[in-house]
């Protein structure tokens, strides 16, 4: 690794992960240990070689680790703590990235539940959200199930297509709107409007 040689956290950080897929293994990690089938499967476009370069490295630099199973004869690799602190920086982007995203997928794009899962979790820092599928439903949709961390047993489910749901937990699509996009909520606390990046 020739590295920018720059004494700058940026430059520093970008060394470490820099390079092309990185954090997007990191991005699939964040979400849950992955054996190296997994990881394939939710980044198409890394060959096989490259991708089992990119996890040494990663394992080299301290981010993640393997883990052995004998009884599924099979590698899971999972975040060190050092690589569990990108969760923020990561979280980050995706709210930075997602005012790109208004126009939604473009034809060919991977979607996958598990990502809408993330850029929840970053877009509302107040709440958890549940465990989703890979895969979309039939009608390409994704559903989504909040829980506001600060009000008792406030759940909101939230299901549409991918970038009106984005777009809803964005703020940029109001509200009083997000039927017009598609978007189904079922919220009888009201707690959805609290947790919105416009409301707070």
């Amino acid at each position: 690794m020739s590295g920018y040689r720059q004494f700058c956290g940026l430059a520093v950080a970008l060394d470490v992960v820099g390079d092309r897929w990185n954090l997007l293994i990191i991005r699939e990690l964040l979400i849950a240990p992955r054996r190296f089938s997994q990881l394939r499967a939710a980044l198409p476009g890394a060959a096989s070689n490259l991708l089992t370069e990119r996890l040494r490295t990663l394992e080299d630099r301290g981010l993640l680790a393997r883990s052995h199973d004998p009884s599924r004869k099979a590698v899971e690799y999972s975040l060190t703590p050092t690589g569990a602190g990108l969760r923020e920086p990561v979280h980050a982007l995706v709210r930075w990235g997602a005012q790109f995203m208004a126009a939604g997928p473009s034809q060919g794009d991977l979607v996958r539940g598990e990502w809408i899962q993330l850029a929840a979790e970053a877009l509302l820092p107040n709440a958890t959200v549940d465990a989703v599928e890979p895969k979309l439903d039939q009608e390409g949709r994704v559903a989504l199930t909040i829980r506001a961390d600060d009000v008792d047993a406030a759940v909101v489910q939230i299901t549409g297509a991918p970038a009106a749901v984005l777009g809803t937990l964005a703020a940029a699509i109001p509200i009083e709107r997000v039927h017009a996009f598609g978007v189904d909520i079922e919220d009888r606390d009201g707690a959805l409007r609290s947790l919105l990046p416009a409301a707070k």
